[in-house]
Parts: C-alpha cells; structure tokens; sequence
C-alpha cells in the first residue's frame, strides 16, 4: 500500500514524515498522469499543485478552514487529500465531477468554474465568520491560471485589504512562466533567510513597532516627518528590489513571497507565516504547469492545460483526429477575413487557441488582442474600436459571455456599435458540467435590441455566416455553435428570399402542411430524423433553419400560419429561447398556430456526454416524435389546429413509434 491509499481526510497528513510526504506527492503526480490519461481532464494545472495543495491542507484545517479554488480545474489534488480516490469516471456521466462539487464532499464550496470570483466568496464568507461569531476560521483562496486577469478580482481585493481582521489567504499559484530557482551561493543565502524575515515582518510586535515609530516620527514636526518620508522611502525601495511586490503592499495586504511552489517545506513555511499574521495576506508561489511530467512541460501551447484520452508515457492522443472541429472552421475563415480587410481585429479572454484566434494572430499579430480573463472589458473595449472604425470580432465561450452582458447591452447595442460575438461551446457542452454548459447564450441576447443572432447548422454555413455578420455595422452580431466535430453538410431544397433554409418537405410534393419543424443551428440532424419518423406516422411536415434566428425571418411566420402546428427545436434553454421569441412574433402578426419549445429546461445540468445530457432532458428524436404525433392527434398540448372540418379530439391513442 502506498502513501496515498492511507490519505482519507487531510488531518491523515499531519502525520508524515518529511520523505513520506515526498513520497506521497510522487504517487499523487503518478495517480493523476495514471488516471486523467485515461478519462481526460485537467492535467497540467493539478500536475503543477500538488505540493502547494499538500501544503495548504497541512497548515490549515478543513472543512473548519474554508478553501475555496479558482476555476476549481485545479482541485484534483484536493480530491484526492478528502477521500476522493476513484478517478475512474472522472467528468463522466454519474462519475466525479472535474471542479469542485458539494454534493461530493463538505471540503468543496465553490462549484462554479468561472474565474476570478474565489476572492469575492472569500471575502463573503470572511465577513460572514466576523459576524457570527467564527472570527478565528480561516478562508484560504488559491488563485491560478490568469485569474488576476480579472478585474473581479481586483474589486474582491480591494475590500479584502480595507479589513485588517479577517482571517484570509489568497494563495496565488503563479504558473505564467517557468520556476528555476537562481542558482549561486549569495542567491542559496538570501533564501535561507527568507523565511525568517517574512516571519519577522508578519509577527504582531512587528508590525506594532513599525506603527508606534510612524505615530512618533509624524507627530513630530517637519523634522520627524521628513525623517519617516524618507526611512519609508528608503523600506519602500529595498522591499521592491527584495521581491517585486508593490501592487499587493500598495492595496494595503501583507505579501510573502515569492515561494518555490513545488518546494513542499517553503510552502509550508510560507503558510504558516500567513496564518500566524491573522490578517489578509498574499502568498505568491511559483510553479510550473504540468511539473513533473516531461510531456506537459514540452506542449508549448498551453502544458496540457486540458487534455482527452492520451498514452500516459509520451502524452500523444489515444485517439486518432476526427472530423474538423466547428473551432477549426472559424480559425481557418476568420483568418481568411482578416487577410481581406484591415479593420477586422481579434479579441479574446486569454483562451486564443481554445476559442480559435491563433491563426488570424499568427498572420496578423497587431490586430489580435488578449486582454485576460475581462470579459467586460473586451466587449466595451471592443464597442471603443467599433467607434474608431474598426470591426471587432469578440471570440469567447457561450458560457463566459453571461458576464458580459451588461456591455453588450449598454455599451455595445445601445451605441449600435459594430462589433460581431463569436460563441463557442454553445449548448451542451458534456464532461466539465453546469457551469460550463453554454445554454443560456440565446435567451440572454433576446432581449437585446437591434441584435443579430446567427446559428449555423454545418462548416459552410458557419463560413457563410460569419461573412455576413461582420458585414453589419450598426448593431451587434453573434455566432454560436458547439463543442467537437462538425457534422456532415445538410444541403438545403431551397435558400428563401429572407434567407432561410428550407431542408425538407416530406413527403415531397405533399399539398399537406401539418408540422413546421423550425431547426436552431447543429439541431438539424435530429430535426430531419424527427420529419422522417412523422412521415412514417402519416403526418407531413417541412424542415427549415433560420440561419439567422434574430431578427425573426418573415417567412418563418408566413410558413407558421400555412402548418397546423409549430414546434422549434433548440439547444439553449427554453425560457425565452428561439421558440419563445418566435411565438411572439406569431402572435404579433396574428398567427395562431400552437406553437411547441423544444428545449433544455431551466436547470443546471450535470456533466455527462453531450448525448447523455440531451437524453436525460429528452431532446430525442423519438421522444420528440412521440411528443409531436400526441399533439397532432389533440391528445397533448399545445393542440394542432384541427383540418378544415375537424374539431378537436377530445380522446386518442398513440400509434407504437
């Protein structure tokens, strides 16, 4: 049995010897290769951890100490320090989550992944301790990965340093560069005397002593506050040349650091520093992402930041490429675009290869614009550009925009701004889960005036369609689509003038309209089965994909007032969704025709494939013709207006499927 197999909680940790713990971080770096090869998941970010995470569980005590993990991508090792030792469904349907969840453990507080918020619940849940009496309980926030980026974090900070009291540590596990420690012996002799002068400084009688000769130099007369200016100056200097530090100390928190993050007995050292400071402290660690793993460290794009399933000795994908990935196809174009017009700009939050800006900034490195973890920042900034007469194409995950949105709609469509929103991961997402699910993106924009929302169904319409929207000048445009492969190309009968697809009309020729099968974007697969499975039914129906969803296409209203029944099918959520909107552009032109959402429902949908999830919520096509043939029969609402002649039956029984 090794080390790890005895680690159930993490008062087990306090037990250890120092080699036992060397051991223990071994086997976790060799559990996590083992096991995240596998399944997929976050390898880099947790391989870069491990002894900070050792760490922060020896010093600190939880549940009773609150940890709260930024992203939570890197909370791997935490799992496995609070009894979480079955990776083998890790991000799999019914399996361990990816991020922190509650219903797994006490030890797991923040479950959404969104980054740059751990300082905010850090700083809730400190005041929190203050006022109910739990003052002497630390909260202990590891912040990674850019989250610094954010201004969220600047604002939480902020109020953080304005208390003195609180009992919080902000962990910042800085991987942004390599970690090689200075060699040399005045460098090996400085940091032998580190940890003794950030325990000086951090000490009460310290900081006491530094307060009462302030109070007494300023008092003093110009003399004495002449003398504090410059011995301040002087402290002020020294510090910064000892360890850049200026940003933290300046907002008024103490800062320890910076610390060898992969270092076990520095970062203990370092932590229960902070801890007996028992106020706001920084504790700036430096590691390297993917530590300890030759394959990670070599991946110069991002040190498999997050990977599939790989062969765990040289780190090359298990599986071999598949089809072309709808990213891929918006890398290729926009790049494409770019080449043809000088005022289109790229802007992302710090994802320009997961999103698909790196080939338009391989070309064109003056125009692509990283500007971190702000989504805010980048949709006004983006408004800015518009303004100057440029075009700018915001590029994010459908899930990241829902922090944005104030400035889409104040500063982005109220300034009828140019600017096009290229959304990917729309829709169910799959293995990383609620948080990450970008379903929410086109009940969010509805209500922004004068927006266009485009939703490609296949790689050329994707193509097509981004063309004409960075076409448009006066509002705001977006494009969404999903995660993974494109699907086959789904040729269209015929483009209407409006521009909308008609893929289907069976049976062909038929002068029967009974269902309008309206298809948001990647539906139309399961849209063209649905018309096929009705038809064997004896129920007729026509196929059509807006292409653009907003503005409602006339046609589509036209063609809703000629069928019996509407049902639309998309994969955002049905509360205020395409179907909802187009219902209210029905009703607006006076069409009564029953209208059926197909949607996701308005709940956080746990991880699962992306099959599995639209299964569990019953985007199927069998259910969906289930559904359907029940509503055409009038033994399910909505109803289908009866044929001329008919009234609507009050009783009926559904034909086997």
């Amino acid at each position: 049995m090794g080390i790890l197999d005895t680690i159930r909680n993490p008062q087990d940790l306090s037990k250890l010897s120092g080699a036992q713990l060397d051991q223990l971080a071994a086997e976790v770096r060799d559990f996590l290769i083992g096991n995240v090869s596998q399944t997929g998941g976050h390898l880099g970010p947790n391989l870069g951890v491990v002894e900070l995470t050792i760490a922060v569980h020896r010093i600190f005590d939880s549940p009773r100490d609150s940890i709260v993990f930024d992203t939570g991508h890197q909370s791997y090792v935490h799992k496995l320090l609070t009894g979480r030792q079955d990776f083998s469904t890790l991000r799999q349907q019914g399996g361990l989550s990816g991020y922190p969840d509650r219903g797994e453990s006490e030890h797991d507080i923040v479950e959404s992944s969104h980054a740059s918020s751990s300082l905010s619940w850090a700083d809730g849940i400190s005041r929190a301790r203050q006022l109910t009496g739990d003052g002497d309980r630390f909260v202990v926030a590891v912040v990674g990965d850019g989250a610094l980026t954010g201004g969220m974090a600047w604002e939480a900070l902020n109020n953080i340093a304005a208390d003195k009291k609180r009992r919080v540590v902000i962990v910042v596990n800085d991987n942004g560069r390599s970690y090689a420690p200075t060699v040399g012996g005045f460098a090996d002799y400085l940091a032998s005397l580190r940890p003794t002068i950030d325990s000086l400084r951090a000490a009460p009688a310290y900081e006491g002593t530094l307060e009462w000769w302030k109070r007494r130099l300023q008092n003093g007369g110009p003399a004495g506050q002449f003398t504090y200016k410059s011995l301040h100056a002087m402290k002020k200097g020294l510090k910064d040349w000892w360890a850049p530090q200026g940003m933290f100390e300046d907002l008024g928190m103490k800062y320890i650091g910076p610390v060898d993050g992969h270092n076990l007995q520095a970062m203990e050292n370092a932590l229960s520093t902070a801890k007996n400071y028992a106020g706001p402290v920084i504790v700036h660690a430096m590691t390297e992402k993917g530590h300890g793993y030759a394959p990670a460290r070599a991946h110069e794009a991002d040190q498999f930041h997050a990977v599939g399933i790989i062969d765990p000795e040289t780190g090359a994908p298990a599986e071999a490429g598949g089809a072309k990935s709808w990213t891929a196809v918006f890398a290729d174009e926009i790049a494409d675009i770019a080449d043809e017009r000088t005022d289109i700009v790229g802007i992302t939050g710090a994802m320009l290869i997961p999103v698909g800006l790196h080939k338009f900034a391989a070309r064109h490195p003056d125009r692509v614009f990283d500007v971190g973890i702000a989504e805010q920042h980048a949709l006004t900034s983006a408004a800015g550009m518009a303004f100057g007469g440029l075009h700018p194409v915001v590029a994010v995950y459908a899930t990241f925009l829902n922090r944005a949105f104030d400035q889409l709609l104040m500063d982005v469509a109220l300034h009828k701004a140019g600017v096009t929103i290229v959304l990917d991961r729309a829709g169910v997402t799959g293995p990383d889960g609620a948080s990450h699910h970008g379903m929410w993106d086109m009940a969010m924009v509805q209500i922004v005036p004068g927006l266009h929302l485009a939703a490609p169904r296949d790689a050329t319409r994707l193509r097509e369609e981004l063309r004409e929207a960075v076409a448009i000048e006066d509002a705001p445009s977006v494009i969404r689509y999903s995660k993974g492969s494109v699907g086959a190309e789904v040729e269209a009968l015929q483009r209407l003038a409006d521009g909308v697809d008609v893929l289907a009309r069976r049976p062909a020729g038929s002068a029967e309209n009974d269902v309008l099968i309206v298809s948001v974007g990647a539906m139309s697969e399961l849209a063209l089965d649905v018309s096929n499975r009705l038809g064997a039914q004896g129920i007729s129906s026509t196929v059509v994909d807006p292409r653009w969803v907003l503005p409602v296409r006339r046609s589509i209203i036209d063609l809703a007032a000629n069928h019996r029944l509407v049902i639309c099918i998309e994969d955002g959520v049905r509360a205020g969704g395409v179907g909802s909107r187009i219902r209210q552009e029905m009703r607006a032109a006076g069409v009564d025709t029953a209208l059926n959402e197909v949607g996701l429902p308005v709940e956080f949908l746990d991880h699962g494939t992306r099959k599995q999830v639209l299964e569990r919520v019953g985007l199927t096509a069998q259910q969906i013709t289930h559904d359907v043939v029940a509503q055409v029969l009038g033994t399910k609402v909505p109803f289908a207006r009866p044929l001329p002649g008919h009234e609507h039956p009050s009783t009926g029984s559904l034909p086997l499927l």
